[in-house]
């Protein structure tokens, strides 16, 4: 039986305490993130080893390490619709099988041509995986605790970028095929994470915007009790023929922009300094690049751990504004000290990483937060989209711009990006720390009459 809307004794679904369910959730969803930093991360480290037996150019190297940022484009940018349209747990249920068998087969590549190839579907499910565990995650957190469980998405994501780098120090010295065997080991994490996907149900807010009111109650009923209350609705928000167009609607273009903005403007540099940050060291004369390495991706966990403490505590516009500006101020002091010292170095780069790594919780929390349900993973998946564009384009050129004219070049363009990403956020960017997302699909319903 469906809850009596009207009863006092219901809380309503946003303000549910939390349960263990929410809890299995976020961790189901995690999973995910934390796979798609390890397959992205793991390619810094091997891709040094793959450039000098493959005999690779800078053109080669850069289009190596963009290929699964151009694939994640490609798999959110589909994958969006098609979660609005048919579900979310379609997709989050069974990518991470296939991210599974893709990782696995890079151990069978012989040529560049096939791994480039495996890695570009590898980012295609990635990009599926993003828009559906984000979409997801999000619609079952309650309002108090969502930007804390939301968060657990980005630690994770930041665990297995960090985790890549232990991998690839570890297997460093396993002999010409070390590579390989760094590049199979992503397929672990996937593999451990597919059977908690499966026991997760669809959306109870996706389906009531479906007019499935049922089919979510009785979710509801079995997962949290008959305590809660659904978004009461006398109207069936069915999938629009031309969801873009719905996103640049007057209603939501501004939301839009922003997304995308802030999105490209911080991943443009975390993944561009990220994805070649020994080879960065030894230009600026870091002796121990693998140690450098470590202690780079210790302080993006420890920057992911503080975002998830602080992200209720602030207004989420302030922290994306403040995050940009100080990421931008500590690559500039780097840029002016070309002659510091490995230790300053070392540790300017460690403040990039911890405030960059904090403000990526945003990515996560925030983008979900500015669109309605019926238009949510749309939203996040062309926000996505821009950003694997902006963070395959600045991983592509990178090497070629320090090849070119120097790396105190590429970090001034890098801080171009985050000022611009700053500038943008401060003009436009909408507060959603305590917005109900039933409230937000009120917007849409009111739209529609």
């Amino acid at each position: 039986m469906i809850p009596n809307l009207n009863s006092s004794r219901h809380l309503e679904f946003e303000e549910s305490p939390l349960r263990g369910f929410h809890v299995q959730v976020a961790i189901a969803g995690s999973g995910g993130q934390f796979s798609d930093g390890f397959v992205l991360g793991i390619v810094g480290s091997t891709i040094e080893m793959i450039a000098s037996r493959l005999h690779l150019t800078a053109v080669g190297v850069g289009a190596l390490a963009a290929a699964s940022l151009a694939g994640l484009l490609l798999g959110a940018l589909l994958a969006g619709p098609i979660a609005d349209r048919i579900g979310r747990r379609p997709i989050f249920a069974w990518d991470m099988l296939v991210f599974t068998v893709l990782s696995a087969s890079q151990w069978l590549a012989t040529s560049v041509e096939q791994l480039l190839l495996i890695r570009l579907f590898l980012g295609v499910t990635l990009g599926a995986d993003y828009v559906a565990s984000k979409a997801l995650v999000t619609e079952y957190c309650p309002l108090r605790y969502r930007g804390r469980l939301l968060s657990i998405l980005a630690v994770a994501w930041t665990a297995g970028y960090g985790a890549a780098s232990c991998v690839g120090f570890a297997l460093r010295n396993f002999g010409p095929d070390a590579w390989r065997w760094m590049l199979l080991s992503s397929a672990l994490p996937a593999a451990a994470i597919f059977p908690f996907r499966l026991s997760i149900p669809e959306s109870p807010l996706w389906l009531v915007n479906r007019g499935n009111t049922q089919a979510a109650a009785d979710i509801v009923a079995r997962k949290f009790g008959k305590y809660l209350a659904l978004p009461h609705t006398n109207r069936s928000i069915q999938p629009t023929a031309v969801l873009w167009k719905s996103l640049f609607s007057v209603t939501w273009r501004t939301n839009t922009l922003v997304a995308c903005l802030f999105y490209v403007c911080q991943v443009a540099p975390f993944f561009a300094i990220g994805t070649f940050f020994p080879r960065v060291l030894a230009v600026l004369r870091v002796q121990d690049s693998h140690l450098g390495s470590l202690v780079y991706a210790f302080f993006l966990l420890s920057g992911a751990l503080l975002g998830l403490l602080i992200v209720d505590r602030l207004p989420r516009r302030a922290f994306l504004v403040a995050s940009f500006y100080g990421a931008a101020i500590t690559l500039g002091a780097l840029t002016a000290w070309p002659n510091a010292s490995s230790v300053a170095t070392l540790s300017l780069f460690a403040l990039f990483s911890a405030v960059l790594s904090a403000a990526t919780n945003l990515e996560y929390v925030y983008t979900p937060e500015l669109f309605p349900t019926e238009l949510r993973a749309s939203g996040v998946g062309l926000a996505v989209a821009f950003s694997r564009l902006g963070a395959g384009a600045a991983t592509f050129l990178l090497p070629v711009i320090m090849q070119s004219v120097g790396v105190h070049a590429a970090l001034v363009a890098c801080i171009s990006v985050l000022v611009l990403g700053g500038m943008g956020c401060q003009l436009w960017a909408p507060e959603t720390r305590n917005a109900r997302l039933a409230d937000t699909d009120g917007r849409t319903r009111a739209r529609l009459g």
